[in-house]
């Protein structure tokens, strides 16, 4: 039996906080060219008006490169600008309200920390990626809890008995290009990477040597 995926394997970029809207495009067109797979827009300081704009381009040119597009904390936002999908934090509501509400064919993805009893309960709400993390020390996020390659086996082992497609394990946190071969390793479907591509001197060759471990 053969098993598809419900979230694209390989490169997951992750957009700086970047104000100018022209940089960000711009490297986002770079990392794709490189084997970006999907990319999430994820601003925190944007004004609303900001955020809608920035992330309604940042979608038109993901659909334009053949890119997944997840907008990060708000499926109200991901909805608005008719983005593929949204991902969730502990915070940002509730899974199985975003569901109903965005319906069965947009991507639903959930932050599950260092918690594999999280992603247990993610998946009674039907989301398409479980994503576990900081795997190494973040710069984007120094506070965070540290999750191991532990934690990733045991996700896949949760995903593996969700049919022929099932929702795929995520990787995230400190993760560059020359790290990340043993979080694919151990069981990562898919690597979301902020710094390590997009403040890369070249975005494209650090994007093509992160979609090489998933050659």
């Amino acid at each position: 039996m053969s098993t598809t995926l419900r979230f694209p394997r390989g490169l997951y970029g992750v957009s700086p906080e970047w104000e100018d809207t022209q940089r960000m495009l711009t490297a986002i067109r770079a990392a794709a060219a490189g084997g970006m797979t999907a990319f999430q827009w994820r601003r925190k300081t944007a004004t609303p008006t900001e955020g809608v704009q920035q992330a309604r381009q940042v979608v038109e040119l993901c659909r334009e490169l053949g890119v997944v597009s997840i907008i990060n904390d708000d499926w109200r936002l991901a909805a608005l600008v008719d983005a593929d999908g949204v991902h969730l934090g502990r915070d940002d509501g509730n899974l199985a309200e975003a569901r109903v509400a965005l319906g069965p064919d947009r991507i639903i993805g959930c932050s599950c920390y260092n918690e594999p009893a999280r992603a247990e309960r993610a998946l009674l709400s039907d989301v398409d990626y479980v994503a576990f993390g900081a795997m190494y020390p973040s710069t984007v996020k120094p506070e965070a809890v540290r999750a191991t390659a532990e934690h990733l086996h045991e996700g896949r082992r949760l995903v593996e008995g969700q049919g022929e497609r099932r929702p795929a394990v995520v990787a995230i946190g400190g993760i560059t290009p020359e790290n990340a071969g043993a979080v694919v390793e151990a069981g990562a479907d898919s690597i979301a990477v902020i710094s390590g591509v997009f403040l890369a001197p070249d975005i494209q060759a650090a994007a093509r040597q992160c979609a090489a471990l998933f050659d």
